[in-house]
């Protein structure tokens, strides 16, 4: 099985970019998508012949966030949107979906803003995401992916001194509340089998960062540490086009 995740930054601004042929390339199980920047009747035309069925949760604000997920072959036992805080619900983050072995939560987690203006909210909003994860780990393991919006180490950036608690992403409050879920029992399944290895997952449009690789790794794939015998691989597709976030997987046994 083969689980991805890929922030796709407006969903209908990808699919004329060759999202479909890439979709039947990554031969997918479960696809979760972050910032469809779209509503669901929005997404489900979108997506119409893709092959996949198709969950979508909108934020209130149109053209603004949002996430879905998309299955082939195996329908979610129950599909749950957002934290189930107001304070939260009103972007359409996060989707819970249920099947026979494990959860599948997709987040698009907030971005911190420049000047670090959302940053509180944000630290708030990391620890509800935890308490939704940790209770759904007391009845069977959960893969959470998604645009988690950090870098957890310096290894995960191009240029990790000069933005150091000076830009979004890689602050130390931001760092703390992804240790937290590691620290839960959630493990980055890409640094267990490549701890050492340089790959990023996100590049500006500006300055032809995505061609000089100057980078962030801010899409994961955080497991369940009871499944992670389970998976075989944790990979970064750097060659799929089309966002300026790549896709990110695993693949189970």
């Amino acid at each position: 099985m083969k689980i991805i995740s890929w922030n796709v930054n407006g969903v209908r601004a990808i699919v004329k970019k060759g999202f479909f042929d890439n979709l039947e390339k990554l031969n997918a199980d479960i696809v979760c998508l972050q910032e469809t920047k779209a509503q669901e009747d929005q997404v489900m035309e979108a997506l119409f012949g893709c092959g996949y069925d198709i969950v979508a949760y909108s934020a209130e604000k149109k053209g603004y966030s949002s996430t879905a997920i998309l299955t082939k072959g195996m329908n979610p036992i129950s599909i749950v949107k957002g934290l189930g805080k107001p304070e939260h619900d009103s972007e359409g983050r996060v989707i819970t979906a249920e099947f026979d072995d494990f959860y599948v939560v997709t987040a698009y987690v907030p971005n911190s803003k420049a000047g670090l203006l959302r940053l509180p909210y944000r630290k708030e909003w990391d620890a509800d995401l935890l308490a939704h994860c940790n209770a759904l780990q007391q009845k069977k393991p959960v893969v959470l992916n998604g645009d988690m919006n950090v870098c957890h180490q310096e290894i995960d950036l191009a240029r990790p001194k000069s933005n150091y608690n000076k830009s979004p992403g890689y602050t130390q409050v931001e760092i703390d509340g992804m240790t937290n879920f590691i620290k839960a029992g959630f493990k980055d399944s890409f640094r267990e089998f490549y701890p050492d290895e340089v790959k990023y997952s996100w590049w500006s449009f500006r300055g032809g960062a995505r061609e000089k690789n100057i980078g962030w790794r801010l899409d994961y794939m955080l497991v369940s540490e009871s499944l992670m015998p389970k998976v075989k691989d944790s990979f970064i597709l750097n060659d799929f086009l089309g966002s300026d976030h790549c896709p990110v997987g695993i693949e189970l046994s």
